[in-house]
């Protein structure tokens, strides 16, 4: 992919990610994510649009209100620049329509899902649900014929998942499984890595707490899975087909 559409993709991002703040901060509290507009949260002055330039307006703020000075979190340029990083990366390592839209369709849902989850221990079913819809639409406009293997994947992740979360209802939510079936929807036979990646990393906290805190409080100690799912799909985004065709490769 030329460079040029790259940095496009990464100027584009950043906007993206803006907005990405907007969700993960204003959709669990119930409040709208149009209006009103950005406000400092020590004075409640709204934000003036050349201080909300993503990233840029932050650093030359040194972090802070214009008009009082109240500490603004670093989160908010980290993931305007984290988001920029990922809609670059799927452009660049994608190289046909249908794989860039459904891996920007991912991206873009995974960012707040994480923020969310590791606040709330909560994953919206508003973003799930739109970004499931957004995937099917793109497989059926721009790859019809990946269609079946989008809804097998998403039906088959999901479905795993589904028979965890009613086997052990604390370990797993009905979140999770639909973050799965998103991922299948956007990442096909990729979803396969993906999966193993997130429960490999889950186990591995998982066993770094237990040995931190005790057996007994390890276990007693709430992880969300989310972000250890996103984690396994950003993997599975750069090298889940790779992944899958070395092993087809080698056993099959």
């Amino acid at each position: 992919m030329p460079a040029a559409v790259v940095g496009a993709a990464a100027v584009f991002g950043l906007l993206i990610g803006s907005f990405l703040n907007v969700v993960a901060y204003r959709l669990p509290r119930g409040e709208s994510l149009v209006a009103p507009g950005s406000r400092c949260p020590g004075c409640g002055k709204p934000v003036r649009f050349y201080d909300n330039i993503p990233v840029l307006s932050w650093l030359i703020l040194r972090g802070r209100c214009r008009d009082c000075g109240t500490h603004i979190s670093a989160r908010y340029p980290l993931v305007e620049a984290a988001t920029a990083v990922l809609y670059a990366l799927v452009v660049a390592i994608r190289d046909d329509a249908a794989s860039i839209a459904l891996g920007l369709i991912l991206v873009t849902a995974l960012v707040p899902i994480v923020l969310v989850d590791l606040e709330r221990r909560l994953i919206p079913n508003l973003i799930t649900g739109p970004a499931a819809v957004a995937a099917l639409v793109a497989g059926v406009a721009l790859d019809l014929d990946g269609v079946p293997e989008q809804l097998i994947a998403g039906a088959a992740g999901g479905g795993f998942f589904l028979l965890a979360a009613l086997a052990v209802p604390r370990g797993m939510g009905m979140g999770d499984v639909k973050l799965v079936g998103l991922m299948g929807l956007c990442l096909g036979r990729a979803v396969v890595p993906a999966i193993l990646i997130g429960l490999l990393a889950g186990v591995v906290v998982g066993a770094v707490i237990i040995a931190r805190l005790g057996a007994r409080a390890g276990r007693k100690t709430a992880i969300p899975f989310g972000p250890f799912l996103a984690l396994g799909a950003l993997a599975a985004l750069v090298a889940g087909d790779a992944l899958i065709d070395s092993y087809s490769d080698s056993f099959l």
